[in-house]
């Protein structure tokens, strides 16, 4: 019986978070969100698009609150390369975003493209323009109501609830940011402002229910460590904060990598500006030759931490080999993590 009531609690949840969040005029969605943001790099900001040398892959899964079932997961494939007669880089972003267990489907492709102007001769800047298709799909044979629900047998009765006409709804968003970098000191800095048009995504055909705008800026530095016991490029502090703004959510990630010739790890706090903590970031990651691989877990620590479990975050990158720049340029050197 406790099984079945949590089942239907859970079941509860997915139909408040589909249809109050999804389908009134009331609330606006929210853009899912990555632990291990410069991993998502193009994700995070456009203007990363081509920010390093040779073609990149990159692949991320994401099991946010396992506790609830699979009701926030997360799957991102991005590919971007430099070209220099483009003057920047070039990148393609896929994103499948899987709500309420299945109750809502997201589907993202992004294109974007960046240029890069080298404003001296250790300091540049880029900036980075995207247009994005977004494909949203309600799942209505999933969703439980409370008419739907005895107190003895569990979910028996038909809903009273009004079907919407429209399952599924397309629709084009455009997003743009920048980056400013140095290549000897290594520090960089961006902003990025995501979904310029607002688009409405309302199933219930209503336009006051729009995608918000996201805000997002970020700042990070890499500083070498070296002594007596570590020669000069064998390890490394990288200082990082991030904060992302859209409606009435915000968050700041502040933290720390570790680089230790192969190994990466790193440790973060997100919270947000009245300084209410929800979660203690933690990595770990393993670089060897152009292959990537890194894995964080967030430990929650507000008052939803038995609830919820964290969030599971695993990323792999790879480099593919490619041809000796023409001209000069230099990789940006900000985390990829």
């Amino acid at each position: 019986v406790t099984n079945c009531i949590i089942e239907m609690v859970k079941r509860i949840i997915i139909f408040v978070f589909a249809i109050i969040i999804g389908g009134t005029e009331f609330a606006n969605a929210q853009d899912p969100e990555y632990s291990q943001f410069y991993a998502n790099s193009l994700y995070l900001n456009p203007a990363f698009a081509g920010s390093v040398v040779c073609p990149r892959i990159s692949l991320n899964y994401r099991n946010q609150w396992p506790a609830l079932g699979s009701t926030f997961v997360n799957y991102n494939i991005a590919a971007d390369g430099h070209v220099d007669f483009l003057q920047g880089g070039v990148g393609l972003n896929l994103l499948k975003d899987v709500q309420g267990e299945g109750a809502i489907e997201t589907t993202n492709i992004d294109l974007m493209y960046s240029y890069t102007s080298r404003v001296h001769r250790n300091f540049a800047i880029k900036v980075g323009f995207q247009v994005s298709y977004i494909q949203r799909v309600l799942n209505w044979s999933d969703l439980v109501f409370p008419d739907m629900i005895d107190r003895l047998y569990g979910i028996i009765y038909n809903t009273l609830e009004t079907k919407p006409t429209n399952l599924s709804e397309g629709y084009f968003d455009f997003s743009t940011g920048f980056l400013g970098y140095n290549t000897q000191k290594k520090y960089y800095f961006g902003f990025a402002v995501h979904h310029l048009s607002q688009p409405e995504e309302s199933f219930m055909g209503n336009s006051s229910a729009v995608l918000p705008r996201k805000y997002t800026a970020h700042f990070g530095i890499e500083i070498p460590v070296f002594n007596r016991r570590f020669k000069r490029g064998d390890f490394s502090v990288s200082p990082n904060i991030m904060y992302q703004r859209q409606q009435d959510f915000e968050q700041i990630n502040v933290g720390m990598y570790f680089s230790r010739k192969d190994f990466v790890a790193g440790v973060w706090m997100r919270q947000n500006l009245d300084l209410h903590y929800d979660a203690v970031i933690m990595l770990v990651g393993f670089v060897k030759d152009n292959l990537k691989f890194s894995y964080s877990y967030d430990l929650t620590i507000s008052k939803m931490a038995k609830e919820t479990l964290g969030a599971h975050e695993v990323t792999l990158s790879v480099l593919l080999p490619c041809r000796q720049k023409r001209k000069k340029w230099e990789s940006i050197a900000c985390p990829t993590f």
